[in-house]
C-alpha cells in the first residue's frame, strides 16, 4: 500500500507518535518527550545518562511533550509555531499537519512550566488555562491534551 509523506505526517500526529528530528532530538529527554515507558530503568549494566534522568525523574520537568488541536477546522500547523497559553508564550509546536481523521489541523508540541512538575503533576498543569497557537501572526484557539488525539481504540476522537 502506498502513501505519500503528509499522509504518514496527519496519521502519526493524530495518534501523537513522536519522530526522529522534529519532536525528539538530542537536547529532549524521555521524560520530558512524554516516552519514559520506553526506558529499561534497570538495564544491566545502566546507560548512558541514566544518573542525570533519574535525578530529572525525582525531582520533575519543566516541560513537557503534548498534542494539540485547533478549535478551527480550516488552519494547518507546519511545526515551529508559538504555543501561548493565558497570553503568555510557552512552548512550541514541533511538527504539524492536517488530522484528516480528526478533522483539523493537529501538532506535537512542548509546553514549558514556570516550575519543575512531576508526572502526576503535569496532567493538570497541562490542560489548565486558554491555549493558542500562533500561525501567520494570528493566534489561533487550541486545545492541548498529553494523550493523542486519536484514541487507541481507533473509533474515538478525543479532541
Amino acid at each position: 500500500l502506498n502513501a505519500g509523506h503528509y499522509a504518514i505526517q496527519s496519521l502519526r500526529l493524530e495518534k501523537a507518535y513522536r519522530a526522529w528530528g522534529s519532536d525528539l532530538t538530542l537536547d529532549d529527554t524521555p521524560l520530558e518527550a512524554g516516552i519514559s515507558f520506553a526506558v529499561a530503568w534497570d538495564k544491566p549494566g545502566g546507560f548512558l545518562g541514566r544518573d542525570a534522568l533519574l535525578r530529572q525523574r525525582d525531582s520533575g520537568v519543566r516541560r513537557r511533550m503534548a498534542s494539540v488541536v485547533l478549535v478551527d477546522p480550516q488552519p494547518v500547523l507546519w511545526g515551529n509555531e508559538p504555543i501561548w497559553r493565558d497570553g503568555r508564550r510557552v512552548g512550541h509546536t514541533t511538527s504539524g499537519a492536517y488530522g484528516h481523521t480528526v478533522g483539523r489541523a493537529v501538532a506535537l508540541g512542548y509546553i514549558t512550566f514556570e516550575r519543575l512538575m512531576q508526572r502526576d503533576q503535569i496532567a493538570a498543569e497541562c490542560v489548565e488555562g486558554r491555549y493558542e497557537v500562533e500561525l501567520a501572526g494570528h493566534r489561533l484557539p487550541a486545545t492541548v491534551m498529553l494523550e493523542a488525539p486519536l484514541a487507541a481504540a481507533r473509533d474515538q476522537v478525543l479532541a
